[in-house]
């Protein structure tokens, strides 16, 4: 399982970050967590508002930063 977290590398990016590996380590999930900052990347996946959360390819939120509650379900549901 990949999971990237697209943006910039402000604060909100930051707080992403550290969610989802809590959260990925709360659930016990074999993942790698990444970052990406690269503009060119970040539209290639589609993404307009950063941060975002990437698993395999599929943006599963953008603009915002979800709960680590909120990210352990959808990283759960998506593990599916």
């Amino acid at each position: 399982m990949l999971i990237r977290i697209l943006g910039s590398g402000c604060s909100n990016c930051r707080a992403l970050t550290a969610r989802t590996t809590e959260a990925v380590t709360a659930a016990g999930l074999d993942a790698t967590v990444e970052e990406v900052h690269d503009l060119g990347e970040i539209a290639a996946c589609g993404v307009m508002s950063t941060p975002a959360l990437v698993l395999d390819d599929e943006v599963l939120v953008s603009g915002r930063v979800p709960t680590v509650t909120e990210i352990t379900a959808l990283l759960a549901g998506a593990a599916r």
